[in-house]
Formats: C-alpha cells, structure tokens, sequence
C-alpha cells in the first residue's frame, strides 16, 4: 500500500508537472504562430504595397501624355505575375479607367463594397490612408483562398493640373485609385507549414519534458521516498541497524541523514537497554560469585599464608607460595571490582611508586608473555614522584592492557613496551566536562549520545528555520561535536536549552576566530564554557581552566605491535561490553579500565593503526604540582 502511496505520489507530480508543460508550450506555441502568421502578411503586404508604388511611378509618365497604351501594358505585364490576380486603376468618380481585366473596363466601382470602404467615410474619400489602412483581406466565397487587395491613392499633383493634355482642378486631392488584389495562396500555405512544424516540436519538446520530468521525479523523489518507505519497514520489524545510504543534500538527503541518526540512537538505546540489562544480571551473579568463592579463596589464602610461614629454608617454594597469597588477594579484589562495576565504589587513594606497581603488574602477565614468546620492554623511572591513586585498582588497569596487548600480538610473537614518565599537559584538549546546565539550571549532559565512550552536552539548534540537537564533545578542544542539523555557512544558529527554550548565545560576542555568534554553557564549579556555532570553526575557551595552567600528569604509556584496531572501532572500545575478540573476549576490560581511570580524574587514550599496532596512554594527576624542565614538558 505505501508502495502504491509512493506510485500515486509521483504520478500525480508528473501529471501536474506535465499539464502545466503543456499549457506553457500551448501558449507559446499559439503566440509563436499567430506572431509567424501576421508576419508574413505583413511582409506581403509590403511587397504588395512597393509594387503598386512602382506601378505608379512607372505609369506616370504615360499618363501625363495622356498615353493609355502604355499604360496597359506595364499594367497587362505586371498582371502576369503568378501572385498577382487583378491590377485595376479607377478615378475618382469610380469608374475602371485601367484594368488587367479588360471586361471591367469602364464600369463603375460600388463605393460601399468592401473594396472601397477604407477609402471613404460617409461618400467622402479620405485625404491620407496609413499603409495598414490601404490593406485588406477577404475572401470570395468560403471556399475560396484568401486575397489581399492593396489601394494606393493617386494624389494631385503639380504636373498634373499643369500638364497640357488634360486638366485637373488645383484644389482636387486625390485622382484616382490603383487596386491590386493578390492571391494569398502560398502565404497560406507558408504559414500551414510553420503550423504544422510548431505543432510537431511543439509535440516533441512536450514528450521529451514528460519523459525527462519523469525520470528525475523518479530519481529525485520516488527512489529517495521508497528508499525511506523500505528504510521505515524495516525498523518497525526491530532492524535499528539499517541505513539509508547517502540520497544527495536536499531536503529528502537531510532526511535520510536524520533518518539514519534516529535509527543509530534507537539502536544505542537498545543496546543501553540490554547492557542495562545484563549489568543488571552481572550485579546478581557477582554478588553470587562473591558469596561462593570468597570462602574457597579464603581457604587458600590462609593455607598459602601459613605455609609461607612454616617454609624458612627454601626461598624458591616461598617466592612462589608469595605469588599464591598475593594473586589470592588479588582474585579477591577482581570479585569486588565486579561488584563495583555494577555499583561504582570511589577508590582508595594513597600514595604510591608508579614503578612499583607496574612491576606487579608485570609479575602477573609474565608467564603469558613468555608462553606466546613476547618481549616485554619496561623502561622505568626511578625519579618519578609518587602519585596518589588506589594501587590495586591501578594494578588492574595496566595488566588489563598488557594482556589486550599481548591477545593482539597473538602467537606470532611481538613486542610491548611500557613507559612512564612525568609530563605536562594543557587543559586544552584533555579536560573533561562531566557536567553542563543552562542558566535555568537545567541538566544538559546526555548520557545516551556519546563521543570516544563519554557522554556529550545536548544543546537545541535552529538555522535557517530548521530545527535540530548538535551533542558538543565533552573534551575541551576535542571539537568532535555530532550536528544533526544542517547549517549553512556563514548563517547564524541558534543555540538553546532542550528543556526551557532558554537562549544560550552570548549577546554581543562574536568568535575572534571568524566572527560568528558564541554560545555559552556553565560548568558547575568550573566557570562558563564558550564555543563557536560555526560547524567549520574550532575555537573554544574554557576561562576557569585555562587560567589554572598546564597540569602535571604521570603518563605511562603501553605500546604493542600487535594486529591494531580498526577506526571504526576505536570510538565504542570503552564501551561496557563491546569487544573485538569475538567469543574469546567479554568487553568488559577496557570498560573497567576507562572507569577506574576516571574515577582518579584521569584520562585514558589510544593511537591505533591496523597492521601496525596499538598504544594506550593513561595519564594520572598528581596533586602537588612538580616543575618540569622544558625538555620533558609536551602539550
């Protein structure tokens, strides 16, 4: 039914586009003619018009001697002339004194006729006729062709009523009439043919517009529209994953575009539901998990604790019941970071050695490492500070992405290397809004859109009389901001709260960057938030944090020569459950890790290239801030 919707949908617009084709080349059609038409009677009766002229000039003479032989035969000559029908002279009594009809000669000329009515008014000739005066056409009988018949007035003039062989009064005007009637047969038939041949193109240039019409209201309108009708089914039967692909950048492209981010955020929220759902169940079963093995774990934590005390003499059995008791405790704390997971606890922060605690990390992951023959290169700082986190969550985030990196090299054999150092970064690029209202107070933070696994700042924007949301990337600088509007350059947009409507522009500020308005959020604790609403521009400033300067950061970073990530997978990574192992993975590591590195006010991130490995690099604030030669300083 919809497809038929769609069928009846583009007929009509053809056929409406069509009639008003047609009803445009009609009318061209009928001025074109009747232009062609009045043209070319025109054009004969100007020729019609010179020949009479000439007719007179060449019988002057004659007729001033009063020499009406010759008078006859330039009359008779002329006459012979395929057009011409009748050549006549009268005077201006009305009788034939000249006639290429010799049987008309001398009889009288019924002024009331139409050969005669555009001569006189109420019996009295005319003194001056215009050239379209001097014209008419008529026909004989119905059937038979038109004739135009031309009058030529003969005016009274000086050798006239002067010359010896006959007189004329002074004061008489007008002597006599010359009447030639032309055949108008072949005008007729040239404006037949021009007919004819209008009609023809006229005919054509209608069946090629319908045709051309149609075939771009189908390409334009019925395939974009069942595109979308097909695209609609589809997500009524549960498919969220089907996309539209790209239908131009018209209204119907922008359609579809919005199609397809509606499509992506139902899908999103599906997928939240689910994994809400099987957070959910993974609460329930960690907290089974706890209850059933904490007492086996108990158990051998205290029979490995006890034979660590009973064994003195053999150092070799007492490293390895030291590994026992403390991978014991650290099943223990796996077990509580499921919980946490599922309800997030705020870590125990204390200070500790970075190195140290990559070092148990790497005690952890070492037999791996060598069973799949990688070598591990740990460049450690001894000089760097002690930084304040919970050492054991910290422990968990690097042997997390050890062991991605070594499940990435796989079997063939590789390298990881793990870095720390002491760095200085800008705020710029690296701070994280975690929070953004409106002057109305209202939350502006979207936790179902996010960008790189963080929750974006959804804003309301109107351009050009269309209205839409843009999600703002939540790192300042980042610039990853996700339009789902389109907004045409050099157009300003506005920009407000998605609950109150509240305006968020700045009056009377424009970006220094390329002069375009400036929207403002504010940062709970953090001073306002500034950016431009030109899509092409970057420019943001966050006041408050700029203006506290760089800040010191343990970054230690984890690089591998593994099989890399694709980009497309790069953004969802941290995501609770999303994996690129396949059946071999759970994706619940990297969440874990993000999570951990969020709640000690960190930041994690990756650089990744298929083929060519993957790096993470996890970087820890410290709290008192430590100089840094300019050397070591990066931005």
């Amino acid at each position: 039914m919809l497809n038929e919707m769609v069928t009846r949908i583009a007929l009509k617009l053809i056929i409406a586009v069509g009639v008003v084709t047609i009803a445009i080349v009609g009318v061209f059609s009928y001025l074109t003619i009747t232009a062609q038409s009045d043209a070319l009677l025109s054009q004969a009766g100007i020729h019609a018009n010179k020949l009479s002229e000439a007719i007179k000039n060449s019988t002057l003479t004659s007729m001033l001697e009063d020499k009406k032989d010759e008078v006859h035969a330039i009359i008779d000559t002329v006459a012979h002339e395929p057009s011409i029908m009748e050549i006549r002279i009268f005077n201006k009594e009305g009788a034939v004194t000249f006639s290429s009809r010799k049987d008309v000669i001398g009889t009288m000329v019924d002024k009331h006729t139409e050969s005669c009515y555009a001569c006189h008014t109420e019996n009295q000739p005319l003194q001056k006729l215009s050239i379209n005066e001097r014209m008419r056409i008529y026909r004989i009988s119905p059937d038979s062709p038109r004739i135009l018949a031309v009058i030529n007035p003969i005016y009274n003039k000086p050798s006239c009523y002067e010359a010896a062989c006959h007189a004329h009064a002074k004061d008489q005007t007008v002597l006599g009439v010359l009447d030639i009637k032309m055949d108008l047969t072949d005008v007729d038939q040239q404006i037949e043919d021009s007919k004819f041949r209008l009609i023809v193109f006229a005919v054509i240039e209608i069946v090629a517009l319908s045709l051309f019409i149609a075939y771009f209201v189908r390409k334009w309108i019925s395939r974009p529209v069942k595109e979308l009708v097909r695209a609609t089914n589809q997500v009524s039967s549960g498919n969220f994953d089907y996309t539209i692909d790209s239908l131009g950048q018209d209204e119907l492209g922008i359609l579809a575009k919005s199609f397809n981010k509606m499509t992506k955020s139902m899908a999103e929220a599906k997928r939240q539901l689910f994994q809400a759902d099987k957070m959910a169940s993974l609460g329930r079963l960690a907290a089974a998990v706890a209850h059933e093995i904490n007492n086996p774990l108990t158990a051998v934590l205290t029979y490995s604790s006890f034979l660590l005390k009973r064994i003195t003499d053999n150092p070799e059995v007492q490293e390895d019941l030291r590994v026992i008791v403390r991978e014991t405790i650290r099943c223990r704390e796996i077990v509580r970071n499921l919980l946490d997971f599922a309800r997030p606890s705020a870590p125990k922060k204390h200070n500790a050695d970075i190195n140290k605690i990559i070092r148990s990390a790497i005690e952890v992951v070492a037999a791996q490492l060598l069973l799949k023959q990688i070598k591990l290169d740990a460049r450690l700082d001894i000089s760097l500070p002690e930084v304040t986190v919970d050492a054991n969550q910290i422990q968990q985030v690097f042997i997390n992405l050890l062991v991605n990196a070594a499940d990435a090299i796989g079997d063939s054999g590789g390298t990881i290397s793990i870095h720390p150092s002491l760095i200085s970064l800008s705020p710029y690029g690296v701070a994280q809004i975690k929070a953004a209202m409106c002057p109305k107070r209202h939350d502006l933070m979207d936790d179902d859109k996010k960008i790189a696994g963080l929750p974006t700042i959804k804003v309301k924007a109107v351009s050009n009389r269309k209205e839409g949301f843009i999600n703002l990337d939540p790192v300042y600088g980042k610039h990853r901001h996700e339009y789902g509007i389109a907004i045409e350059r050099g157009k300003d947009v506005q920009v407000s709260c998605p609950q109150c409507n509240i305006s968020l522009i700045e009056e009377k500020v424009r970006c220094p960057k390329c002069e375009s308005s400036v929207y403002a959020l504010e940062v709970p604790s953090r001073g306002m938030l500034e950016g431009c609403t030109n899509p092409e521009c970057n420019w943001e400033r966050w006041q408050a944090i700029d203006e506290a300067g760089h800040k010191d950061y343990i970054e230690v970073r984890i690089a591998d020569t593994g099989q890399g990530i694709p980009q497309e997978d790069l953004s969802r990574i941290f995501e609770p459950f999303y994996t690129t192992k396949g059946k071999n993975g759970t994706g619940l590591g990297l969440a874990v890790t993000w999570r951990i590195v969020d709640n000690h006010d960190g930041t994690i991130g990756v650089e990744s290239e298929p083929g060519k490995g993957t790096a993470f690099s996890v970087h820890l604030p410290l709290e008192k801030h430590i100089s840094i030669a300019a050397g070591d300083r990066r931005e």
